[in-house]
């Protein structure tokens, strides 16, 4: 059989998601903090068994740079910085930063800041039809603490509900203007639990990561 699909990966901190272009299947299995590149690799092997693909994309809960890990991950196994991916698939690779997958997905015209709400905060900036990776997650806040800690898991925990509502439309609208973004698209697990959008503002879709995952292999100038 002849290959003609893009493999798209997700890698998160609780699971690992795969999705082939032409197949509307989404499968998935168990991630977690010892999980390894090469345990990875044996996941998508096992979850891919019966596809075809020729190409394969990556997003991954850290900072990439030129489809190479830039810091070994908070929240999986060690391993990443040094992990030849292409070879591992033997097929193209691109390894992007998974803020940044989903922000190609998502991505309608202007400027467009991608706020990804999970474990921590995920973040991209598309601008000028180019997407550009933020490291907004560990920059001080408030109170001697980070974004991550108000807007991700900890502080949703720490909060309440209706308190981090109302954090996260307020670091919604620091970071647009600071960005001089025309909206917001906000991702990630926590964003549903989200009962009122702040202005300018849409929620996004987890289907938006494996459509940039597919995006990311065609020219940006047909978009």
């Amino acid at each position: 059989m002849a290959r003609d699909g893009t493999l798209v990966v997700d890698v998160g901190g609780n699971n690992v998601k795969i999705m082939v272009s032409g197949h509307g299947e989404r499968r998935k299995l168990p991630s977690g903090p010892d999980f390894t590149p090469a345990d990875m690799v044996a996941a998508v092997r096992e979850l891919a068994a019966g596809l075809d693909f020729e190409r394969v994309t990556i997003g991954v809960p850290f900072p990439v740079r030129r489809d190479k890990p830039v810091l070994e991950p908070h929240n999986l196994g060690p391993g990443w910085t040094n992990f030849d991916f292409a070879h591992a698939f033997d097929r193209p690779t691109k390894l992007v930063n998974d803020a940044v997958m989903q922000a190609v997905g998502s991505y309608d015209g202007g400027t467009m800041l991608f706020l990804g709400l999970g474990t921590g905060l995920g973040a991209a900036l598309f601008a000028d039809g180019t997407p550009i990776p933020l490291e907004l997650a560990h920059m001080p806040y408030k109170d001697g603490m980070t974004y991550e800690d108000f807007v991700g898991r900890r502080g949703y925990d720490r909060l309440g509900r209706k308190m981090w509502e109302a954090t996260v439309a307020e670091v919604c609208e620091i970071l647009r203007r600071g960005m001089v973004a025309d909206y917001v698209v906000l991702g990630g697990g926590n964003a549903k639990r989200l009962k009122e959008l702040p202005p300018d503002c849409r929620l996004g879709d987890n289907m938006n990561a494996f459509y940039g995952g597919f995006r990311l292999w065609e020219d940006m100038a047909d978009w």
